[in-house]
């Protein structure tokens, strides 16, 4: 075994370790390599190497979903976003193959992993700089956070859902456990499914305290033991076992008794496309925001559009007409234009198209009352309990008159337990359209079946499906991946 220093110059080969052997890279040094020695260092080394600042990731995983449609190619200076979202429009199984070309944002395995390496580069690191023991703890408690939180995209884009039916967690693949900065020449293989969450749980878990005694986080960009709690209510409605619920439940409140205004889309103006949900300016519901805008993101939605010619993949028509006429997000969440008389939605606005110096991506209070409501009603449907159906549409009637025009709304109510959770899922799909590939997340929980309609350059259409269960519910890893390392199982298909 070798021990790689965290060096500003080795931090782009940590990227590397995951991939290949270290053996070749190992001996090579630099006069002008600066080692941290301190935690101001080593905060630095973080925020450039753990944090997903200026980070794109996963846009892709919308096109597998049903919420956006393809209008085929209409104007060849499309083509680009036309041809990097074929193969996953498709369901094309052999999509990150090598016959493809496969964008940045696309290879999420890649774009993780040398995330989850610079968290391990500052956990390992940490104990020999100096600082107090309060100001270790709060970069620990970040660094832990962020390694959860990849581990969870990871499984939740390359693994079978925890709780599926056939699926053994102590049997099934998981995803590498990388937790060291260690290198050595062995390749690492994946972990079982249950070894994964499990040190996702860990992970998450251990940086709640460890947040909140030690970091008062200075705004939403960095993250909090509120995050760190939101995000196990969004892992808990993951896993979707009988005793997640309560968590679900349990970690929800805790971040709502803290954290619970949302903000009201009636006090936006009519320009809503310069505002938007994410923007710390005027809403108050983001927990953490990373990332960069959407708009600012052009593999398959183009930010500059060719006037009078349809992009290839607009939002569908399925997820737009979920708007009743006083709902107000239909205008606030997305960018849409009319061409010859037919409007079309375009692309996701949650951010606004000019504020790309914010993100939007990340968990805000919004998803975690959903959460909450769910499970509400998952404990209703099992128990009957008229409690958890108050509470379930308490949360839902919350949520949704934050969401009309004003005086406009009346709340929902219902006592059919099925009714509910439908409503719930219903809302969902509403309310956290096209933003951290929760769609296709919940597509995968709830084992549904997609069916897409691809037009190509000719205008010829063909209907492509994802069955329920379907095997690419966890989708291939990368060929790149793949080839570095002959020990990395490739994901049935």
């Amino acid at each position: 075994m070798k021990f790689l220093k965290p060096t500003i110059y080795t931090l782009g080969l940590l990227s590397m370790v995951f991939l290949t052997s270290c053996s070749s890279f190992l001996e090579e040094t630099s006069q002008d390599e600066l080692i941290p020695s301190s935690l101001e260092d080593l905060q630095s080394t973080m925020y450039a190497e753990a944090y997903p600042y200026n980070f794109s990731s996963d846009m892709f995983l919308n096109l597998l979903t049903d919420e956006l449609v393809c209008q085929g190619l209409n104007n060849d200076y499309y083509v680009t976003q036309y041809s990097n979202g074929t193969a996953m429009f498709q369901f094309d199984k052999a999509m990150f193959d090598g016959d493809y070309a496969i964008p940045s944002d696309a290879n999420s395995w890649k774009n993780y992993y040398e995330k989850i390496m610079g968290c391990n580069v500052v956990l390992d690191y940490l104990p020999f700089v100096s600082g107090s023991e309060s100001e270790k703890n709060a970069v620990k408690g970040q660094a832990q956070f962020l390694r959860g939180f990849y581990y969870l995209r990871l499984a939740m884009i390359y693994c079978q859902l925890y709780n599926a039916e056939g699926v053994n967690p102590e049997q099934a693949l998981g995803v590498p456990l990388v937790l060291t900065m260690d290198v050595t020449d062995d390749f690492p293989v994946r972990a079982s499914l249950k070894d994964t969450y499990a040190q996702i749980e860990s992970d998450l878990t251990e940086s709640i305290a460890l947040l909140r005694d030690n970091y008062d986080a200075p705004s939403a960009h960095r993250v909090s033991y509120l995050a760190a709690e939101a995000m196990l209510s969004r892992m808990y409605l993951y896993m979707g076992r009988d005793e997640d619920w309560q968590k679900v439940v349990d970690y929800s409140t805790d971040v709502l008794a803290e954290k619970p205004t949302l903000t009201y889309l009636s006090s936006f103006s009519a320009a809503f496309h310069n505002k938007g949900i994410y923007d710390l300016d005027v809403s108050e519901e983001p927990i953490w925001v990373y990332g960069v805008a959407t708009t600012a993101n052009n593999d398959y939605l183009p930010t500059q559009l060719q006037w009078g010619s349809v992009p290839p993949y607009t939002v569908s028509s399925e997820l737009s007409t979920l708007y009743d006429a006083n709902d107000l997000r239909l205008s606030s969440y997305f960018y849409s234009v009319n061409y010859n008389g037919v409007d079309y939605n375009l692309r996701p606005n949650k951010i606004g198209m000019y504020q790309s110096n914010y993100g939007d991506w990340g968990i805000r209070n919004a998803e975690v009352y959903l959460n909450r409501a769910e499970a509400y009603a998952r404990l209703y449907k099992a128990g009957g309990s008229s409690d958890n159906l108050a509470n379930a549409l308490a949360d839902l009637n919350y949520l949704r008159q934050t969401r009309y025009a004003t005086g406009t709304y009346e709340d929902v109510d219902m006592n059919d337990a099925d009714a509910l959770l439908a409503f719930c899922l219903e809302e969902r799909r509403r309310e956290l359209c096209l933003e951290n590939s929760l769609r296709w997340f919940d597509i995968k929980r709830l084992s549904l079946s997609v069916t897409h309609t691809y037009m190509d350059a000719a205008g010829v259409s063909s209907d492509y499906t994802l069955d329920s269960g379907d095997p690419l519910y966890a989708l291939p890893i990368p060929y790149d991946a793949i080839n570095r390392n002959y020990k990395l199982e490739q994901n049935p298909r």
